[in-house]
């Protein structure tokens, strides 16, 4: 090997060693706060949905389409709605689930355990009723108040969708006895066909209009939808609840579907996160909710939603940076796993560059230290020589024999060329000795 490239490598195993022990440590304090922040989220997520067919099970597909973008696999949990979704998120089996407002039992504890990414839409309460039914009551075929349902039958929604707790509140509120009514607690699906069916008289949904089977019932011959004439009353004795108006003709502008405006009552629903969810992926949802839910709608203006407002547990900050600044800076130009990471650890990595700036200070006196070490050490030898001649406690020849071990290990001794002149000083000093040694021998 050349001369050259072996005083280089030299050098570099020299440095490589006296920096070896601040860059183990700063890796250490890498993966100590890697560990801590834990800036990558998990793969897979579990989203809390609805029935099949509902609105809940449409967005649920139009969130899995949209993360699947970034990596992630967003598992669909079909439910029976909104207390059944708040009850998977308290007991940790879903990470994120869609939550009707007034619809589920918040509780105290809740606040602690469960945390809101903003109200995505309004989901109206659908009163669908047969015709023929209302005119039993009406010559017309259509229903002013919640007292003309006495004696009807009427399916109200399974448990696990909150409709049959939110649908007693407005019976309590109107002091209507539930006994009055012979209601049901079918799921949506066979509601809907027992309803065609004429073996219901009414069926009650609260969902978003973008759910298939409103879609359906809203064209179907036959069958109406019950105009709320109270409803700025009911959004005033229930902060939860609030009045919106189906516009004429929304429906269907050509067959000017619904003939007139139809005013009703809706409650907010919200996308809510266990509050062990990754702060990534609650930004990513927050993220993708601003895209699925700031269009315009029957009942919303575009960029009304997703909102900070109505919420019944506390926001997520990284919501309520998402919505209101949009995406970070660094995903506009990044991958989302790197710029996620960037922006997870730079305080991190801020503090620990500005920790290991002084202590790198050490490095190249430590350096110098461990290259002349090589050199300094032998004079040890050297003057333990003159000293042993100057006390007389070893022979002249026995001197000159530890002296030329000393010269031939000395020899072997390979420094940085910048440290040249020290090597050479110790030769030139153990010639010294030598001539000293050699002139009282002579």
């Amino acid at each position: 090997m050349p001369a050259n490239i072996r005083y280089t490598l030299l050098s570099l195993r020299d440095l490589l060693v006296s920096i070896g022990p601040f860059a183990i440590l700063t890796v250490a304090l890498l993966v100590l706060a890697y560990w801590w922040l834990d800036p990558t989220p998990p793969k897979r997520v579990v989203l809390a949905t609805g029935p099949e067919q509902s609105a809940y099970d449409e967005f649920g597909k139009r969130y899995q389409q949209a993360l699947a973008r970034y990596g992630i696999t967003v598992e669909l949990m079909r439910t029976e709605g909104s207390s059944d979704n708040l009850r998977l998120l308290r007991d940790g089996d879903a990470d994120l689930g869609f939550v009707q407002g007034g619809s589920a039992d918040i509780a105290y504890d809740d606040e602690e355990s469960v945390v809101s990414l903003g109200s995505l839409f309004v989901e109206p309460l659908w009163l669908f009723y047969r015709e023929d039914s209302a005119r039993r009551i009406s010559e017309d075929g259509g229903l002013s108040n919640l007292s003309d349902l006495r004696g009807w039958r009427v399916n109200v929604g399974t448990a696990g969708s909150g409709v049959p707790r939110l649908f007693g509140t407005l019976l309590d509120a109107n002091r209507i006895d539930p006994d009055d009514l012979i209601l049901s607690e079918m799921a949506q699906t066979p509601a809907t066909v027992a309803f065609l069916d004429g073996e219901l008289d009414a069926v009650v949904f609260a969902s978003a209009p973008e759910s298939l089977i409103v879609q359906m019932l809203l064209q179907t011959p036959g069958v109406r939808l019950m105009d709320f004439g109270q409803n700025e009353a009911y959004g005033r004795r229930f902060g939860y609840l609030t009045p919106v108006v189906l516009p004429q003709g929304v429906v269907d502008l050509a067959a000017n579907n619904p003939p007139e405006d139809m005013r009703l009552v809706a409650s907010t629903t919200s996308l809510l996160a266990g509050s062990r969810t990754h702060p990534a992926i609650l930004q990513l949802f927050a993220q993708t909710a601003t895209g699925l839910h700031g269009g315009a709608s029957w009942f919303s203006r575009a960029r009304q939603y997703p909102s900070l407002q109505h919420s019944e547990v506390p926001l997520s900050p990284e919501a309520v940076r998402a919505i209101r600044n949009g995406p970070p800076f660094l995903q506009r130009y990044l991958p989302f796993w790197l710029a996620n990471l960037v922006e997870r650890m730079w305080l991190a990595m801020g503090l620990i560059i500005a920790l290991a700036l002084p202590l790198s200070r050490i490095v190249p006196p430590l350096y110098t230290f461990r290259i002349r070490s090589r050199v300094f050490r032998w004079y040890a030898e050297l003057r333990g020589i003159e000293q042993d001649h100057d006390n007389g406690t070893r022979s002249l020849p026995a001197l000159l024999d530890a002296l030329d071990e000393l010269e031939s290990k000395v020899q072997k001794v390979v420094v940085p060329l910048l440290y040249a002149d020290e090597l050479y000083a110790l030769r030139a000093n153990i010639q010294l000795v030598r001539k000293k040694l050699q002139r009282i021998q002579g």
